[in-house]
């Protein structure tokens, strides 16, 4: 007797049917994994800011309640020697972190992927700056208020400014102390200031054309993402930015609002030009 096998297979249309649902579920479910991952960004980034604004807190329980400093800058504080920030000194061709004003508090080596480096702008997707090229930090301070004096690029103009200490800060609960933080440009770079949306030209307040707070978190096609933020209360937080702030979708660097107070400078209605 002769026996025939019979087998069974997908026929053509049946292939087709089943790729164009795999696709039609991939297309659903990969946005939401990259929200999701996103989402995971955000968290760490926090986490990083929440960190680091306990550093600041320490660094100030340990000089008599003067906030850290942005930079030392000058030749009267470094003579010839290389500009020395909060987050370490960029001397070719390395990153010093050693001499960092947060290094003594925080439980972290400096590079890639630790708490100086925001994870949604990770090494490699901006210009570094420095001698060193080398990651230093995707975060600024606030040294515009907080260090007047000590803050690379404006301390000449605002120096006569007072250096805080930590019982005289205002509204702590608002002010930022570290935010996301990057320059535009055709390739944008880091940079270790949290610029105003307002400057002093020395005798009076003018638009920051180049402010450096960046909404990188979340960012749709059509608009800013998020920020991310630590308070001077030790908290942090997230803003959404506002097309009105001067937040596009392009450039996604503004401010938080469009005026000084009370998340960057609280006191700027008070500034008068050195007598």
């Amino acid at each position: 007797m002769r026996i025939t096998r019979s087998t069974s297979a997908f026929s053509l249309i049946e292939l087709l049917v089943v790729i164009a649902i795999v696709s039609l579920l991939a297309g659903i479910l990969l946005p939401s994994i990259s929200a999701a991952r996103e989402s995971g960004r955000i968290a760490a980034c926090l986490s990083n800011q929440r960190q680091m604004a306990l550093g600041w807190a320490g660094y100030g329980i340990d000089h008599k309640d003067r906030v850290m400093p942005l930079a030392y800058w000058s030749a009267a504080d470094i003579g010839s020697g290389p500009v020395v920030y909060w987050w370490g000194a960029s001397t070719s061709p390395a990153v010093d972190h050693d001499r960092g004003f947060l290094t003594p508090y925080l439980d972290s080596v400096h590079g890639p992927r630790t708490v100086y480096e925001c994870p949604s702008q990770a090494w490699g997707t901006y210009r570094p700056q420095g001698p060193a090229k080398r990651p230093t930090s995707t975060y600024g301070y606030n040294g515009y208020y907080l260090s007047p004096a000590k803050t690379p690029g404006w301390g000449e103009r605002i120096g006569f400014r007072p250096w805080r200490r930590h019982f005289e800060i205002r509204r702590p609960s608002d002010l930022r102390v570290f935010a996301d933080a990057l320059l535009a440009g055709s390739t944008p770079s880091n940079t270790a200031l949290l610029d105003p949306p307002h400057l002093f030209d020395g005798t009076d307040w003018t638009v920051n054309e180049y402010p450096t707070t960046a909404f990188r978190h979340l960012r749709p096609r059509d608009g800013p993402g998020l920020c991310a933020s630590a308070r001077a209360d030790g908290g942090a937080t997230t803003d959404r930015g506002l097309p009105q702030w001067g937040v596009s979708s392009s450039t996604y660097i503004a401010s938080i609002g469009i005026d000084n107070d009370p998340r960057y400078v609280p006191d700027w209605r008070e500034w008068s030009p050195r007598r």
